[in-house]
């Protein structure tokens, strides 16, 4: 009778595996996962010899992990998150013990306020839970993402927000100026006529797919304005706008934050934008799941507390 064979890999391992590829580090997977650095190298050695693959190797900066390792990431997360839910009743969760790491991908325009609630609450809410942030760019492949467990939630404000995700509302801005004020329009405000002849700063696209509210509403209308410093980043926008002549065009929130940090002027626009909806989106695989459920209506409660 043929040996039965046994299965190499448990939870165990997996959760490590995953938080050592998060981490890069086995000290501070050691800390996070309640265990001594000696028992995490074994789970290390362990793995390695498994998968016959280094997983992690040193550089002059720390640890990087190899390209297997890279490629075994996505199928851990997904592992887990299906053993998650076989072993979890329906309802039960409690953030206060939950060590799970949360991604978020967020745009850098969203406002600071929204986020540093979020944040609060999460800290408050789940203290040895992680929460990790992740910008996104022209290049970034969120629906993919989603669907492969590299995020859990993506928070955007597209036009047309794909239609195979789940989708609800955080937060609804008003489309505002931004300007220095010393500007010569901060104090009479600014006309149709104004908006158009001045100079614009305006932020690197960061979606190759699909025009922003403000970009979609001038094509609308066949205005254009005249972009003469395009910057890297939204953040980097208000920056440039303390000494200069340049107008930027962005939502009331994000323009509030940074008016009250860097002596700015906000005027209403002189154009007719729809407002600025930012929402959530996740995939149909956490769709049922009870920590991503508390996750959402964490995120849903603070776009409540911050537009209160």
């Amino acid at each position: 009778m043929p040996q039965k064979r046994q299965d190499p890999l448990d939870t165990y391992l997996l959760r490590v595996l995953t938080l050592l590829l998060d981490e890069r580090s086995v000290s501070r997977t050691a800390i996070r996962m309640q265990q001594s650095q000696p028992a995490v190298s074994a789970a290390l050695k362990k793995l390695r010899g498994i998968f016959e693959d280094e997983l992690l190797v040193r550089e002059k900066g720390g640890m990087v992990p190899t390209e297997r390792a890279l490629q075994l990431l996505p199928h851990a997360r997904n592992a887990l998150g299906a053993i998650d839910q076989l072993t979890q009743q329906p309802g039960e969760f409690d953030p206060s013990s939950s060590r799970h790491t949360y991604r978020l991908g967020a745009p850098d325009y969203l406002a600071p306020m929204f986020m540093a609630t979020a944040t609060e609450r999460f800290r408050r809410e789940a203290p040895l839970a992680r929460l990790s942030i992740h910008a996104l760019g022209p290049d970034y492949d969120f629906e993919a993402a989603l669907a492969e467990g590299d995020m859990d939630i993506v928070i955007g404000n597209w036009p047309e927000p794909p239609e195979r995700m789940h989708l609800s509302m955080l937060l609804e801005d008003e489309i505002v100026c931004l300007v220095s004020s010393r500007h010569p329009l901060a104090h009479k405000g600014i006309t149709y006529e104004d908006y158009l002849n001045a100079g614009h700063v305006v932020p690197m696209p960061y979606s190759r797919n699909q025009r922003g509210v403000i970009d979609r509403q001038l094509a609308n209308l066949r205005v254009e304005r005249h972009e003469v410093v395009e910057a890297q980043s939204f953040n980097l926008a208000p920056h440039l706008l303390q000494d200069s002549d340049l107008i930027f065009t962005t939502s009331r929130h994000f323009a509030r934050f940074y008016a009250r940090q860097l002596g700015l002027t906000i005027l209403p626009s002189p154009i007719d934008f729809p407002p600025m909806r930012f929402y959530q989106l996740w995939h149909d695989r956490t769709h049922h799941s009870p920590s991503h459920r508390w996750l959402r209506r964490l995120l849903s409660d603070a776009g409540k507390q911050v537009q209160s």
